[in-house]
């Protein structure tokens, strides 16, 4: 173990990484999305169980994300009616995630690790073709809501979201990387056409749903709590020192950015898993 002059004597050069790692996570949670690529591997490189680095990991990012709520406000009281029910399938979803990975064996997780890395880099991967993608067709259907058969247009049935928004849910409540945009994407092509509207819902959904795992996974005993806290506070000032950063770099440049970290973590955990 390699001892860094001046910190304590049970600390080592992982928790200067583990400090980065939750900086640059809050960072890129806050401008692009993406931010357990880092933080999850630093949490595993400090020697927990795959399933308490992944549990300390929801924890120590949920609080940021519960800030979302309160800067969408006013967009979830405009749209109570379908909020609700989006906020109880993120709990439903949420839930059955949280159990079943606390049911997982840990080694058996550890070996989904690097697929699960994967299939989050390539959600990500796609983010910026089907956003352009969502985009034009969103200008097709406002111009023909405007053309002769706008009064035959039908609001998005809501079953279909619930029951979809379960499922995503599901894989928030299990790991979650990426799910944000697959709640976009899910509401978009089920009908839902204001942006505003569509973060709105979004919002409430993954904020429950990873509220649900973090009730689980702390009274499960999985939450180290040293590291949590450390993680926490330093992804809150990475987040907050974000805003000038967001403006400037482009988000094309930041969203290739997440994928390479991604696609290149799932390469080392499934060169380690070998």
């Amino acid at each position: 173990m390699i001892q860094i002059p001046g910190l304590p004597s049970y600390m080592d050069w992982h928790w200067l990484w583990l400090t980065l790692a939750a900086f640059l996570a809050g960072v890129l949670n806050a401008v692009a999305g993406g931010g357990s690529f880092l933080l999850f591997p630093a949490m595993l490189g400090m020697k927990m169980l795959p399933i308490q680095a992944n549990a300390t990991n929801t924890v120590a990012l949920w609080p940021g994300q519960l800030t979302s709520i309160a800067a969408y406000r006013s967009d979830i009281r405009k749209n109570l009616r379908v909020a609700l029910p989006m906020a109880l399938a993120g709990l439903i979803g949420g839930t059955g995630g949280a159990v079943v990975l606390l049911h997982t064996p840990q080694r058996t997780f550890l070996h989904l690790v690097p697929w699960l890395l994967l299939v989050a880099a390539s959600i990500f991967a796609a983010t910026g073709p089907v956003a352009r993608w969502l985009d034009r067709r969103r200008i097709r259907l406002i111009v023909d809501e405007r053309g002769p058969s706008a009064d035959q247009t039908h609001a998005p049935r809501r079953l279909p979201v619930f029951l979809c928004t379960i499922m995503v849910c599901f894989y928030i409540g299990y790991f979650g990387a990426g799910a944000g945009f697959l709640i976009i994407t899910l509401l978009s092509l089920l009908g839902y056409q204001d942006l505003h509207e569509i973060n709105a819902l979004k919002v409430v959904s993954t904020s429950m749903a990873n509220g649900m795992a973090f009730i689980l996974f702390v009274f499960n005993g999985q939450v180290v709590w040293r590291y949590c806290l450390l993680a926490m506070f330093t992804c809150a000032i990475g987040g907050y020192t974000s805003a000038s950063m967001a403006k400037s770099i482009p988000q094309p440049m930041l969203r290739g950015l997440v994928v390479a970290i991604g696609l290149g973590m799932a390469a080392w955990f499934f060169v380690k898993n070998l």
